[in-house]
């Protein structure tokens, strides 16, 4: 449930977009700018968060940033300006960096290697139960009490799960303080110098913007494209993309366990979401039904893979997994937060069908780097053995 609320507050932004755009007289690539200060803070903080949880655990870290995430949220809802509304939101990245990775590596070390592709698939489509309920109630919220109302009942409930959370998680793996700062250093070291993270990481970094894109400037483009559409409507497709992420996301994981290799997933499945978001520019609304509703499925699947593979790798299966899981995000969010401000350029100077085709486009040219990964197959069981008679 955290990670749905936490999910509300990435989205319920980009469904008032309009809204704020109207109220602070700001610009297409002023609201990108409020968009890409809450990636930039999310992708500043991913790996110190993961080094945090080796230290104190990834129970008491996922918690604080909850808090802290929820003070932000909560104060972003009183901005008077877009520029102050950007740097709350940059805060409010903090606390996400801080929430991901540990929550993540948390739920991994409750299930045993061959069983947990499951859980990590049902862990991210409460990523994707937030976001399309940020969307949708954003949107609805927004038109009947404006924009404020929309941000402050996300900044609430975050500040409410911080309350819950310790009265339900089970107890963190490591004792507070019980680890010295040397295991940090030494996992830290390994993983940023681990090839296959960085690969993985750099590979994704178009996919990711693209479906953060279609699920933030949705809205925004279907202002400009189809001025007769309501708020809700514009906001409605996106939200059904989310929607099917749900139960795309444990399927996901079930397939990338028993697929072998994890990365032709990734590949397939990634060809055929730029593929989609390069149809949206020519798309009427309905054949945008079916295509947000395809780009969901293809969204769930592709996450849940992407973030159980680093859980068999070597170097981030145990002890680094937070960290391993807080790099590859941080490179994604850092890549993303460029290409969204670069969405809005285009957008702005060139149209929206150019953006999309630009991310289109960048979401197919570094696949290729998955082929450096390397030794991340799940360990086969051993091959049973004939009864003998002795």
């Amino acid at each position: 449930m955290a990670r749905a609320v936490y999910a509300f507050n990435w989205y319920n932004v980009g469904a008032v977009l309009p809204l704020l755009g109207a109220a602070f007289a700001a610009s297409t690539v002023q609201l990108g700018i409020v968009l890409a200060a809450f990636l930039a803070g999310a992708g500043i903080f991913q790996v110190p968060a993961g080094l945090a949880s080796l230290r104190w655990g990834n129970r008491a870290i996922a918690i604080a940033a909850l808090g802290v995430m929820g003070a932000f949220c909560t104060a972003s809802a009183f901005s008077p300006n877009w520029w102050i509304l950007a740097l709350l939101r940059f805060g409010a990245g903090a606390g996400a960096a801080m929430f991901f990775a540990p929550a993540l590596g948390l739920v991994a070390s409750y299930y045993p290697a061959g069983s947990r592709g499951p859980m990590v698939g049902l862990f991210n489509s409460g990523f994707s139960l937030g976001s399309g309920l940020g969307l949708i109630a954003g949107a609805v919220v927004g038109s009947v009490y404006g924009w404020p109302a929309a941000l402050l009942v996300g900044g609430v409930g975050l500040v409410a799960s911080a309350v819950v959370a310790p009265l339900v998680l089970p107890r963190s793996e490591i004792a507070p303080g019980s680890v010295g700062p040397a295991v940090p250093r030494r996992v830290g070291r390994s993983i940023l110098r681990s090839r296959s993270i960085w690969a993985l990481a750099v590979s994704f970094i178009g996919l990711w913007s693209a479906f953060y894109v279609a699920a933030q400037y949705f809205v925004q483009y279907a202002h400009a494209a189809h001025p007769g559409w309501s708020l809700p409507l514009a906001a409605g497709l996106p939200t059904l993309m989310i929607a099917f992420e749900i139960p795309a996301g444990p399927l996901g994981g079930w397939l990338a366990e028993r697929w072998g290799d994890m990365r032709w997933i990734l590949v397939i499945f990634g060809i055929a979401a730029a593929g989609a978001i390069a149809w949206i520019p020519f798309a009427p609304l309905l054949v945008l039904v079916p295509l947000f509703a395809l780009l969901g499925f293809l969204d769930g699947v592709i996450w849940a893979a992407l973030y159980l593979l680093p859980t068999y790798l070597p170097e981030t299966k145990d002890e680094g997994l937070s960290t391993g899981l807080g790099l590859l995000n941080a490179i994604n969010i850092f890549g993303g937060s460029g290409l969204a401000v670069l969405f809005a350029l285009v957008a702005a100077s060139s149209g929206f069908t150019w953006a999309w085709l630009v991310a289109a486009g960048l979401a197919v040219l570094p696949l290729p780097l998955l082929a450096l990964v390397r030794d991340h197959l799940p360990a086969s069981p051993p091959p049973a053995r004939l009864p003998t008679v002795s």
